[in-house]
């Protein structure tokens, strides 16, 4: 029991002092490839091993010949484990190259090599996290292009937006000042009708950055759909009037929603607006409330005659105004009014979908059932 106890400490005190300084060894490599890492582990290990064996032989006063026989046996595993390391740190050194490639390109960098699968269940797990990454980084970086894309687009079509009425406003001013108009009262209600809409220009931008910012707080309650579009109906009005557009109710139905009425309220007032504006004179404006398949729908047909397949895509975008067929009549809107009924209907986790139908088009809200 003691002789046994006694080659335990010597081989691991032969061992230990080798390992140690493999380990040194190992610290100053630590910048090195993959490769030479493997390799100097697999001497560190079979040194270790060897200088625990030997120790032993020494203390056990074996002859010269079959310590020689020993050190040869080492020698040989020490160039087989080193070869095996080498073997298969090659493919894992592949993998590794391979996986720098997949993050160079998350930066915006070159492409790597197409990666294979890793024979490693780590490497093999971070090459499919990396993947994921990279399709998420992508999304989001087109999701970034087109909202800087929609932004420098809103702009410059606002800026036209209001060239045209501020310099209207300014001839009008000057002229007044300079007592040229015969009729003053009617100076002062055209510059009262620019300013209404040069205001309701700033609350559409207002309400627009609010859902872009995610700042649009909604009030929830129980209310009932055919008020709203009553109320919608109503406030437009005057605008059908002046426009010689009929607004007709079909098959309105008393339907509760969990909506916040003053936000929902306004998004239908927009598709009104939008489709009065776009109907020629003595057209007829078609709203209706349903629902299907637990939801319920709020529709707005018009008679614009049509939009193009091309566009239907993009009629929600922000500043969109398509073709001359919907080119916007006096005194009309930025384009952002059904932008901001796109926010305001997601934010209630519904859906707004327009589609051609016969002589105009077809403007659905989709609300989940209250």
């Amino acid at each position: 029991m003691k002789d046994f106890a006694l080659i335990c400490l010597i081989a691991a005190g032969s061992g230990l002092g080798v390992t140690l300084l493999g380990l040194l060894g190992l610290r100053a490599l630590r910048n090195r490839s993959l490769s030479v890492a493997l390799a100097a582990m697999s001497v560190v290990t079979i040194a270790g091993m060897a200088a625990g064996t030997v120790g032993v032989s020494q203390a056990m006063l074996l002859s010269s010949h079959d310590l020689t026989v020993v050190m040869v046996v080492c020698a040989v595993s020490a160039v087989l484990a080193i070869g095996v390391a080498m073997l298969l740190g090659r493919p894992v050194v592949a993998d590794v190259r391979a996986l720098r490639g997949t993050a160079r390109a998350l930066g915006g960098g070159p492409p790597g090599p197409p990666r294979r699968v890793s024979a490693v269940v780590e490497l093999a797990e971070l090459g499919r996290e990396l993947e994921r990454a990279g399709v998420q980084l992508s999304e989001s970086r087109e999701r970034e292009r087109a909202v800087e894309h929609a932004r420098r687009e809103l702009i410059a079509w606002i800026s036209h937006d209001l060239r045209t009425p501020l310099a209207g406003l300014r001839a009008m001013a000057e002229a007044l000042e300079d007592g040229l108009p015969e009729d003053p009262a009617r100076y002062h209600r055209r510059i009262r009708t620019e300013v209404d809409r040069l205001s309701g220009m700033v609350d559409d931008l207002f309400e627009l950055s609010r859902i872009q910012a995610g700042a649009l707080k909604l009030t929830l309650a129980r209310v009932s759909l055919y008020d709203l579009v009553a109320d919608a109906m109503a406030g437009t009005e005057e605008l059908a009037r002046s426009c010689s557009v009929r607004v007709a109710g079909e098959d309105i139905v008393a339907v509760p929603v969990r909506v916040d009425g003053r936000e929902m309220s306004r998004a239908i007032t927009n598709l009104l607006v939008n489709a009065i504006r776009h109907t020629p004179s003595d057209g007829t404006v078609a709203v209706g409330v349903s629902t299907a398949e637990g939801e319920v729908v709020v529709s707005v047909t018009d008679a614009c005659g049509g939009i193009p397949e091309e566009d239907l895509p993009r009629v929600f975008d922000t500043g969109w105004r398509g073709t001359h067929a919907r080119t916007p009549a006096p005194g009309g809107g930025a384009g952002l009014g059904l932008a901001i009924v796109r926010g305001i209907v997601e934010a209630h986790a519904g859906r707004v979908g327009v589609a051609n139908t016969g002589m105009g088009c077809r403007f659905e809200v989709r609300l989940p059932a209250g």
